[in-house]
């Protein structure tokens, strides 16, 4: 389990449209390879995802149910995951902006992929939270 928080001077809705926005996260996220939308309705989004390096890339994909402004949940029942979750939170800060939570827990079924990647997937959360605050900042100024 991992939890990153920071603050943003973006609003709730930007930030949130930004991690909402799966089908882009190839454009700035280096370990993602592929993204695909497999269904989507007003609140859920099935997406299919493929991450990885030179060496080794996975296929799964996962849920996120959207409750707009303010989180974003998301899950997996890949075969590949005995535990898949993550969160993001988009709260309005006191003195402008947003403070942001990006909450991430999963565990691989094999033993081998969890030696091999676990650790690399919960050292990317303080990655992952840098190139969405970089993103935010090329999109909204």
């Amino acid at each position: 389990m991992r939890i990153e928080r920071a603050h943003s001077r973006h609003s709730e809705s930007q930030l949130f449209d930004l991690v909402a926005d799966v089908e882009r996260y190839p454009q700035f996220l280096p370990w993602v390879i592929s993204v695909r939308i497999t269904r989507r309705d007003d609140r859920t989004v099935w997406v299919t995802m493929v991450m990885g390096t030179r060496l080794l890339r996975r296929q799964f994909s996962t849920i996120a149910t959207l409750e707009r402004p303010h989180r974003i949940d998301i899950t997996s029942h890949d075969p590949m995951f005995e535990r898949f979750e993550q969160r993001w939170t988009f709260t309005p800060a006191a003195e402008g902006g947003t403070d942001i939570e990006y909450y991430t827990d999963f565990r691989f079924r094999s033993a081998l992929l969890q030696t091999l990647i676990g650790g690399s997937f919960a050292e990317r959360a303080p990655a992952m939270m840098q190139a969405f605050k970089r993103r935010a900042r090329q999109l909204y100024g």
